[in-house]
């Protein structure tokens, strides 16, 4: 049987928050894009599930009313307020996103299960601009001088797409970067995650902070709680991989061992119930420039480890990803030059330009955990000092300020009180 042909300017690999992110400015830009996606929607995919403020930039700049239909809906879009940072010694500090709210502001980030915001995002692609083909399977991947064509199967029928340019959204495994960059990523890169869905913790910030817990048996990695709509909240541990490694530490166990005997957390799982069965995940950090593109091709989120070394942030760096290589194609299509030296020019010089110092200095920040003295320290002069509270919140919204926590100057002022 012949495959079924078809031209289109841009096939994007994947239909999570990379590829729609990509999909949704293409569409924006009247340019016509294809989306294969292996898995059929909505599907579930292990994360933390929270949504920072550039998540919400992206899909306002998509499409305003898409933002305002999130905003609408607080029972289902949660509203985050801030992150709750908790010290190896057990004292905590909060930093809310917004010191100045007033009762117009509007939350900066929010939180909901990736099972349903993935399919909130898939549900806004279809467009004129747009086709997708879901619960599809690539059989090969195929380049010449000037394109790239995909053979799928999609519903009992072979496909084959041919483009200029392919978008690898479909993570850091994906058949996109194995094809182009003959790899899957580099260990020393990578943390990995464990994710559990609970209901009945108490103890929940009333404005829904995200909580980080960086427990002495588990640094340089964190225990997270994030709360989520309907009295549920997403619990989980992330470390280097390398660590797991080398220690060979049990993830599973150390987590549970933390739920259940952790003096400052398990009282606040007492009454609490697992309501789903515990998930693991590779996150690809971003700890160090690496290319992006070449000849034909880009990579985004995952694809393109993008997860933020020191959060875990993969969601809005995923969307700002994908809006990122949809303007670096809306110049280079009409130009018609998807060389290597011009993707590199506008896409990866223009995104590590706008997301490089956030990278570098939450690599830093996150070799910072091997040393949970400073963070006590820090925490235990910021729990007396409101102005050092104001200041570290200032620093989790403005990168300038951020850039401090990384820097020695930072802790020699506050240990002598400058």
């Amino acid at each position: 049987m012949s495959a079924v042909q078809k031209q289109t300017k841009v096939i994007i690999v994947g239909a999570g928050p990379a590829g729609a992110g990509a999909s949704f400015f293409l569409s924006k830009y009247e340019i016509p894009n294809i989306v294969i996606d292996k898995a059929t929607f909505p599907r579930d995919k292990v994360c933390g599930d929270a949504c920072s403020g550039k998540t919400a930039l992206v899909i306002n700049r998509a499409n305003e009313e898409w933002l305002k239909e999130i905003l609408g809906k607080p029972a289902d879009f949660l509203p985050s307020w801030g992150i709750k940072f908790v010290a190896p010694n057990g004292k905590d500090l909060d930093i809310p996103f917004s010191p100045n709210r007033t009762p117009e502001t509007k939350a900066p980030g929010f939180t909901l299960p990736r099972l349903d915001f993935d399919n909130f995002l898939f549900s806004k692609m279809p467009s004129p601009f747009c086709t997708i083909y879901q619960g599809a399977t690539i059989s090969a991947i195929e380049k010449s001088n000037s394109d790239v064509s995909v053979k799928f199967s999609h519903q009992g029928m072979e496909h084959e797409v041919t483009a200029p340019i392919i978008i690898g959204a479909d993570g850091d495994k994906g058949i996109v970067r194995k094809k182009f960059m003959n790899d899957s990523g580099s260990p020393k890169a990578y943390a990995v995650g464990l994710r559990a869905y609970y209901e009945g913790i108490t103890g929940m910030h009333p404005d829904n902070f995200i909580e980080l817990h960086f427990l002495p048996e588990m640094l340089p990695g964190y225990l997270w709680i994030f709360p989520l709509p309907h009295g549920r909240a997403n619990v989980g541990v992330g470390i280097l991989s390398e660590v797991v490694r080398d220690k060979k530490i049990n993830l599973r166990e150390q987590m549970l061992a933390a739920i259940k005997n952790n003096p400052s957390i398990a009282p606040r799982f007492a009454n609490a119930k697992l309501i789903d069965k515990i998930q693991g995940w590779g996150l690809p950090l971003a700890m160090e420039r690496q290319s992006l593109s070449g000849d034909n091709y880009i990579l985004c989120g995952d694809a393109a480890s993008l997860v933020d070394p020191f959060s875990g942030e993969g969601i809005g760096n995923a969307l700002y990803s994908g809006m990122l290589a949809a303007m670096a194609l809306k110049d280079a299509i009409p130009a018609n030059d998807f060389s290597a030296r011009n993707l590199k020019e506008k896409y990866d010089d223009v995104l590590y330009k706008r997301l490089g110092d956030e990278f570098k200095i939450s690599a830093t920040l996150q070799r910072l955990c091997r040393f949970p003295w400073l963070f006590n320290f820090v925490v235990n002069k910021a729990y007396k000092s409101k102005s050092l509270r104001d200041t570290i919140s200032c620093m989790f919204t403005d990168m300038d300020l951020r850039e401090q926590l990384s820097k020695p100057s930072f802790y020699f002022k506050i240990l002598f009180n400058k």
